[in-house]
């Protein structure tokens, strides 16, 4: 009977395995194996050609480069409607090897609780949750106003367990987690030193309410392209007990924000995007140049007739950090995103010029690809 068993399962796999070769490529393609059972395939693709001034070798010339920014392999899988889980790998700093940046189980307790455990995005802003691949206009916000983004190897990815839902109708999101944490200055050019002190773990929440259409699942979007009406506000915050530490002192991290999103439908021949955030950093004085404010805001518009194969999105955007050093950061975005098939095939092409207190503007330009399988 055991060996019945196991030459049941092998069958399988080895179906399995056939099946995934005639899988449609259109952004991850779903294996059943019954009732609630399933596995999930995808990977996405990320690239960029940047001409940056003054950072060509000869320090006055434009840089003229290429760049994998990110190569990406999704799995994910149910064992029936209460377990689920995912994993996902990404290019390693070097690009020379994959790290897994998410790897968790979910436990769907009630239509409206799941809890999530393992390594997943902490509950934060919807800049970082969304992402590099789901965000308004040629990328990423991080690392300016949003200053959770890629931290070390995790990408932004933390260890640890929350509880995920939705209230009312799907319009109420909430999230609530305890973290390893210890992960957020590695974005930074600081020393960090070895922890002293009583541990502690990083806590972190997020909530937002829906005024309009109700937005589904725990990662975000940072713009839904035209599919959507959304007028929605979050908060969202965490702290952590000697959560920064350097070589000569140690005390608390806490951050909070607060996040708005309103898209419209039907304004004009297409749909309009606003979106603007604040944020609050403080480090117990440990590092004065990842403790301030920051603020950022985004306007977008994607027409509604299709040009070839695709709908342009011109988009603006704009972001701060005033940190506790004086020396503050400001950067403006101004381009235009080739919207193929949503977030699964998109161009962008956009200018930023970067402003920091002390320095010259450095002016750059960028073209970005972004595909999903």
């Amino acid at each position: 009977m055991s060996f019945e068993f196991k030459k049941s399962r092998l069958v399988t796999a080895v179906a399995a395995g056939m099946l995934l070769q005639a899988i449609n490529a259109q952004a991850g393609g779903t294996i059943t194996f019954g009732e609630d059972k399933s596995v999930s395939l995808g990977f996405g693709v990320r690239g960029s050609f940047s001409s940056v001034e003054n950072a060509a070798p000869d320090g006055t010339s434009y840089s003229q480069d290429f760049s994998l920014d990110s190569a990406r392999i999704y799995l994910s899988g149910s064992l029936n409607k209460y377990i689920k889980g995912m994993f996902t790998t990404e290019k390693d700093i070097a690009g020379e090897g994959f790290q897994a940046v998410d790897a968790n189980v979910q436990f769907v307790l009630t239509p409206e609780l799941t809890i999530w455990a393992g390594r997943f995005v902490s509950p934060s802003d919807r800049a970082n949750m969304a992402g590099p691949y789901y965000s308004l206009g040629g990328g990423y916000w991080s690392g300016i106003a949003s200053r959770y983004g890629y931290n070390g190897g995790y990408i932004g990815r933390d260890d640890g367990i929350a509880a995920v839902g939705s209230l009312l109708g799907g319009k109420l999101g909430y999230a609530i987690g305890a973290f390893e944490g210890n992960t957020e200055f590695k974005i930074a050019p600081v020393t960090v030193g070895t922890r002293t002190g009583s541990d502690g773990l990083m806590y972190a929440g997020r909530l937002q309410y829906d005024f309009w259409d109700a937005e589904p699942g725990y990662y975000g979007t940072g713009n839904y392209l035209g599919t959507k009406d959304i007028l929605a506000i979050g908060i969202a915050g965490r702290t952590q007990k000697n959560g920064a530490y350097s070589t000569t002192a140690t005390g608390d991290y806490t951050s909070y924000s607060v996040d708005f999103l309103l898209e419209k439908k039907g304004v004009g021949p297409g749909a309009l995007s606003v979106e603007a955030a604040g944020y609050n950093y403080d480090t117990s004085d440990v590092f004065l140049s990842e403790q301030g404010k920051a603020y950022s805001a985004g306007l977008g518009y994607i027409f509604d007739q299709k040009v070839g194969w695709g709908q342009f999105q011109p988009f603006a955007r704009y972001q701060k950090f005033s940190p506790d050093t004086n020396i503050d950061t400001k950067r403006y975005d101004l381009g235009v995103n080739y919207v193929i098939d949503g977030y699964n095939a998109q161009v962008s092409g956009f200018y930023t010029n970067t402003k920091v207190t002390g320095a010259s503007d450095v002016n750059a330009f960028y073209v970005t690809v972004q595909a999903q399988f």
